[in-house]
């Protein structure tokens, strides 16, 4: 009883009801409440992580770029490999691995 006394006259004090309400207000109302910042922190670790990724892969290019252009040899596979590209009088075959076969 003298507990239940004390949680009225808290309410009571219009300070601390006061102070009670702001907390509800920033925990489950506002525009960015507890869920919504957790939802920003997580979407912010994700483009981290996607931007690390990025950033290798550009580095990757970047090399391949160098190499394709320093390197006629280089250049030479890359069109072959990629786009098919051969030289006057050669057939081109092309070898499926059995893995990939049963797959299709």
């Amino acid at each position: 009883m003298k507990n239940m006394k004390k949680l009225v006259s808290i309410f009571r004090n219009k300070y601390y009801l006061t102070l009670i309400v702001f907390f509800i207000w920033m925990l489950f109302l506002d525009r960015n409440d507890l869920l919504s910042q957790y939802q920003y922190r997580q979407k912010l670790a994700q483009l981290k992580t996607d931007q690390n990724y990025y950033k290798e892969e550009i580095i990757k290019v970047k090399k391949d770029l160098n190499e394709l252009s320093t390197d006629p040899q280089q250049l030479e596979k890359f069109a072959r490999e990629k786009y098919l590209m051969k030289k006057d009088g050669e057939d081109i075959f092309i070898i499926i691995p059995e893995e990939q076969e049963q797959k299709k």
